[in-house]
């Protein structure tokens, strides 16, 4: 299962870099970061498909999309001078919250037991 998380964060590192690499593109006027752009993020797409087999649905991408919100505008603050202010942190500030609630809102999936078809009878030896 933890095979599974490392996916997720390789995910979400993928996401943070691939749209980070996205504005020193627009602001470098060097095209190179946009190809570069578009592998990272295809790759964490790739990489967020195979964390969802075992990681619920929800949380992985509340995870992979708040988480790359929450980092993209940290490195954009000391990376591209782009502002923050405080309506921005209680923006991220709620973010993080709700990430939370959702992971430990949601529970494991339980084994469903098997039962037969309408009928359908299964002779007992």
């Amino acid at each position: 299962m933890m095979i599974y998380w490392i996916l997720l964060g390789l995910a979400i590192a993928a996401e943070i870099t691939g749209t980070l690499s996205m504005k020193w593109s627009s602001v470098s006027e060097n095209n190179a970061g946009y190809i570069f752009m578009l592998v990272m993020i295809a790759l964490s797409y790739i990489l967020l498909s195979f964390s969802v087999k075992k990681i619920a649905l929800g949380v992985a991408y509340a995870m992979w999309e708040g988480i790359g919100i929450l980092f993209i505008t940290l490195f954009s603050v000391l990376l591209f001078d782009e502002s923050i202010s405080p309506l921005k942190i209680l923006g991220l500030t709620t973010l993080v919250v709700g990430i939370a609630l959702i992971k430990s809102g949601t529970r494991a999936k339980k084994a469903r037991p098997v039962t037969p078809e309408k009928g359908e009878h299964h002779a007992v030896v």
